[in-house]
């Protein structure tokens, strides 16, 4: 399963759907996940998982605003899957590096 670090600038509306239904409410400290990248930086990040992903979501406030004005509605299928397939693909190239 891979594991990919996602910033607030780079979500994707799939991503952040997953977000908004795992956490309808928000979510807090209980379901934060500290670690250390690989420039030796402290992350605070959130958890979804997709079938063979797992996205950490890196904690901001503009996150948040995000998660409560999110509409799946407001997003076209074929833009959707094109931020998908870029964002997957712009943080493979940046694990290879």
């Amino acid at each position: 399963m891979k594991r990919i670090i996602v910033d607030y600038k780079k979500l994707t509306p799939e991503i952040l759907s997953l977000l908004v239904e795992k956490y309808p409410d928000g979510y807090d400290d209980k379901h934060i996940i500290k670690f250390k990248n690989a420039k030796n930086e402290s992350i605070e990040a959130v958890e979804v998982r997709t079938e063979d992903t797992i996205y950490l979501v890196k904690i901001s406030k503009k996150l948040e605003v995000s998660m409560a004005d999110f509409d799946i509605d407001d997003y076209e299928d074929d833009d959707f899957n094109e931020n998908i397939v870029d964002i997957q693909n712009r943080e493979e190239e940046s694990l290879d590096d």
